[in-house]
This record gives C-alpha cells, structure tokens and sequence, in this order.
C-alpha cells in the first residue's frame, strides 16, 4: 500500500474508537459544603506577587 492510499479498515476503525456515548444520565449530582480559604493577604498583596512572578 502506498503512502496516502485509502484504508477502509484503518477508516472504520477510527470512527468507532471516536464514537460518542450519549445514553448517559444527564442530571447533575448535587454538592454541598463549605470552602474556607488560609490566609490574610489582601488583594493589593496578592497582585505584587503575582507580578513579582511574572517579571512584570
């Protein structure tokens, strides 16, 4: 076979690995809970550090 030729094997067989599942349960789990953040930098802090990183 040459470089470029037509394989109709190699086709199918891509087409099923690319193949979607979409008989799957749609609805969205629920979670709750809290989120609690460490630290006491303020904004203005953060932001110096961030350019600090970036060269800026």
């Amino acid at each position: 076979m040459s470089m470029g030729a037509y394989d109709e094997d190699e086709h199918e067989r891509r087409a099923e690995k690319t193949r979607v599942d979409a008989d799957f349960d749609d609805e969205r789990d629920e979670y709750r809970g809290e989120v609690t953040f460490d630290g006491d930098d303020d904004t203005e802090a953060l932001l110096d550090q961030f350019h600090e990183l970036n060269g800026e």
